[in-house]
């Protein structure tokens, strides 16, 4: 209970200082603060539609920003609130950083700039020139016959299908392409496993935790890879001092070529999928899957055979895998990688993302990613806006001395090497010379 005494009795609302809702940060008490609101999520974290991770990793802290970035329907998400609360922050507390009001503020500018509007034609063109492409995938295969060059084209074809049915998957999983959380939500089943195989309730509870809390060690699962790989400039030293890890991570610039790229979506998605769809009983996602495999088999095996359409399938899927590993950990792995240390959400995003600059083929090839800035700031904004929102967030990026970095795609790419090399060193340094 806060300072003033106060008491839900007698309708008086209680008071929190900061102090006092940081100490409710175990996993058994979370409380967090939405705009100036403190409520306990101690039980509902585990009914929480995004995971209760995701929402845990704020416990103790104020979660307004995440909030708002997550949810496009507030009045909705307000009603499951609502029972939660417990009190307000005191009023001392309750004045913010000039750096967090300046970052509310140019979002209620993106607002009245309909920013968060989805062109319904953008994303109607680009679900049908993914459609085109499975066709002409099958297509190109059933009239030139099943040589190596009409086999490869038709993988190529493929290849470039799922990767853009990833790019749409992700718009969808973050409820920015249509009004209502429920029509994205089925969009997003049917593109990421009809179209793709995948549970959509795994690439949730994965993702959310990457944006709520990127490169932050422990929180982030897309830098929890220490048996393979050790990123950033801090882990690595702390690794190398307690004199552990068995790969030789001073090589892991090198042998990423073989054990990134090449098995990621191959062999550790597919484990990781089907292991969290038997375990959480994820049935409807579990039937999208089967759909999908359905259609492909039905598709390719009168043209190439049972294991021949199952070849074709892990082909594409190793091809795929290259570009996606490439294009999503370019602005990411160079940048910050650390333990928790509780900043504001602009200095917490620009830390943790870079961005590659614009062109034409730039935002269709990487699914208008080279906008991570914008994108981990705004992630229910419609990614063909990004390039509205840009100099107003490098402005205000600027304003509190915050690097903005935007590269070349090249540069990005070359980038993950160099920091791989750069960590591995470290581990080495500090494993052999303390």
């Amino acid at each position: 209970m806060g300072k003033g005494g106060d008491d839900v009795r007698n309708g008086v609302t209680r008071t929190f200082t900061r102090k006092e809702v940081e100490q409710h940060n175990q996993r058994s008490d979370q409380w967090v603060v939405v705009n100036h609101k403190v409520y306990d999520i101690t039980e509902w974290c585990h009914r929480h539609p995004g995971g209760r991770r995701v929402i845990s990793h704020y416990a103790g802290e104020d979660a307004t920003e995440p909030f708002t970035a997550f949810h496009p329907d507030k009045v909705l998400v307000g009603k499951f609130l609502k029972p939660l609360y417990l009190g307000d922050l005191c009023e001392e507390d309750q004045k913010l950083p000039e750096i967090v009001e300046d970052f509310r503020n140019l979002r209620k500018e993106a607002e009245e700039m309909s920013l968060f509007e989805a062109n319904m034609c953008f994303f109607s063109a680009h679900l049908g020139h993914i459609l085109l492409l499975e066709f002409l995938g099958w297509f190109n295969l059933w009239y030139f016959g099943t040589g190596w060059v009409p086999y490869m084209v038709t993988a190529f074809i493929l290849t470039t299908m799922q990767a853009q049915a990833g790019w749409l998957q992700h718009d969808l999983g973050h409820l920015s392409v249509f009004k209502t959380s429920t029509l994205n939500h089925w969009a997003h089943k049917f593109v990421i496993g009809g179209l793709k195989a995948a549970s959509a309730t795994w690439w949730n509870f994965r993702h959310f935790q990457h944006h709520a809390k990127p490169n932050i060690v422990t929180k982030d699962p897309d830098v929890q890879a220490p048996y393979l790989f050790l990123l950033g400039d801090k882990m690595p030293q702390i690794w190398g001092k307690r004199k552990k890890g068995f790969m030789p991570y001073n090589w892991q610039q090198d042998y990423f070529f073989l054990l990134g790229p090449p098995l990621l979506l191959p062999i550790d998605f597919h484990i990781e999928n089907l292991r969290c769809v038997f375990k959480w009983r994820l049935w409807n996602d579990l039937a999208w899957t089967v759909f999908f495999f359905i259609r492909f088999f039905a598709m390719y095996t009168p043209l190439l055979g049972g294991w021949g359409a199952f070849g074709l399938y892990m082909f594409v899927r190793f091809i795929e895998s290259h570009w996606f590993v490439w294009v999503t950990q370019m602005n990411h792995i160079p940048m910050d990688i650390d333990k928790e240390s509780h900043k504001d959400w602009l200095t917490l995003q620009l830390q943790a993302t870079c961005n590659v600059d614009q062109s034409f083929f730039n935002d269709w090839f990487t699914g208008h990613l080279n906008f991570q800035i914008e994108h981990h700031l705004y992630p229910t904004m419609p990614r063909h806006n990004y390039h509205k929102i840009a100099p107003l967030c490098k402005s205000l990026c600027q304003k509190h001395g915050l690097k903005y970095e935007s590269k070349s795609l090249g540069t990005a790419f070359v980038d993950i090497v160099r920091s791989l090399k750069k960590s591995g060193e470290l581990w080495y340094e500090a494993y052999y010379y303390g």
